[in-house]
């Protein structure tokens, strides 16, 4: 590669960025409807500006790629039941600060008392329970399988260490099943997929072939970028336009089909699927990450016999009907109104990938209803 090759200036490119959209608008001819799976994709559409250029014939909807957001509130709520009790130091990555449980946020609980940390690693926190061997100390483990293999790692080095002070509080979720489940439900609206870029860096997108054969979905890997994305609506299109359905690889400078094998080793030794309740959506089968038999002692919900706990979602928050693409933010009647980043009351608007706070931050000449 040039060394003078520059990723954001060439990928952020306003004239390649206008031929891309020239081709799009050339190539549709009918109404699709594309779910882009990631947080982080929704927030980059929006910030640049792609949905208000792109042709009125394509919508985005947006997908349940935000690993905060889709954070069941009841496992919220056991981290507030652990981070409050006088022997623990409560590990956590700093987006899930400020997203509401029952009662209060984590960054409130911090503020009370409770030693409540902030890491950039779960192996910092495996740091931390070295250096305090007189406490319990707990990592929230959330995300989809690009933080499994860290906090994987975690786990293998707190049993090489010996440490009796080190738990996880696990969280991870997978796409493929919730994709699954999208397509599954009588009332979804999608017709072609952008995987999320990161996540196939990690576990490649061999296991979107039955998906998109199953459903007849296109499903494009695409990365961050404005040139990013806007290729893989095109190539989504394309397919779309010709009736053809498979998995296209938009992203090739950093993922691969087979993924990084390495990593799914580890994630394989550590883990094992289970069912997994999201935020919003309920219990998705098979869809989450939870720790073999062989590690359970590291498990922070048996280890402190938080497993019991029962929550009640907010009634007025669509949260769960935005993250399945059924509807978009401007469309709950607490949007902007009685909810916002300084008083959510869903994670989507606190979330630094979440979709409400996309809108909240980027739209621009939206109906609110």
């Amino acid at each position: 590669m040039n060394k003078n090759f520059n990723f954001s200036t060439s990928f952020r490119n306003s004239s390649l960025v206008k031929s891309v959209i020239d081709e799009i608008q050339k190539t549709i001819t009918k109404k699709w409807t594309l779910m882009e799976i990631c947080g982080g994709q929704t927030h980059a559409i929006m910030q640049y500006g792609l949905d208000q250029i792109l042709p009125k014939e394509l919508e985005l909807v947006h997908g349940p790629g935000c690993p905060v957001c889709v954070t069941p509130l009841g496992q919220i709520d056991r981290a507030h039941a652990i981070a409050i009790l006088p022997n623990v130091i409560f590990c956590t990555f700093g987006d899930m600060l400020r997203v509401p449980g029952s009662s209060v946020d984590l960054f409130t609980l911090r503020a009370r008392g409770a030693q409540i940390k902030i890491v950039y690693s779960p192996l910092d926190a495996v740091k931390i329970a070295q250096e305090n061997p007189d406490k319990q100390v707990v990592f929230f483990a959330i995300g989809f399988e690009t933080t499994v293999p860290a906090n994987a790692t975690s786990v293998l080095q707190a049993k090489a260490l010996g440490l009796k002070n080190f738990s996880v509080l696990v969280s991870q979720v997978s796409v493929p099943p919730a994709m699954n489940a999208i397509l599954n439900s009588p009332l979804n609206r999608v017709q072609a997929f952008l995987a999320a870029g990161h996540v196939c860096a990690v576990m490649g997108y061999w296991e979107y072939h039955p998906i998109a054969q199953k459903y007849h979905v296109p499903i494009v890997v695409t990365g961050f970028e404005p040139l990013d994305l806007l290729q893989g609506i095109l190539k989504a299109i394309q397919q779309l336009e010709k009736s053809e359905f498979f998995v296209e690889n938009a992203y090739t400078r950093a993922v691969s089909e087979a993924g990084n094998q390495v990593a799914q080793r580890i994630i394989n030794q550590i883990f094992e699927p289970c069912d997994r309740n999201w935020r919003g959506i309920g219990i998705i089968p098979m869809s989450g990450l939870g720790l073999r038999k062989e590690y359970e002692e590291f498990n922070a919900e048996n280890r402190f016999q938080v497993g019991h706990i029962m929550t009640q979602e907010s009634e007025i928050c669509i949260a769960g009907e935005i993250l399945q693409g059924l509807k978009k933010p401007v469309q709950c009647p607490a949007f902007r109104k009685i909810c916002s980043p300084t008083n959510p009351l869903g994670a989507p608007m606190v979330s630094s990938e979440g979709t409400c706070s996309a809108y909240y931050r980027y739209a621009i000449n939206v109906e609110e209803d």
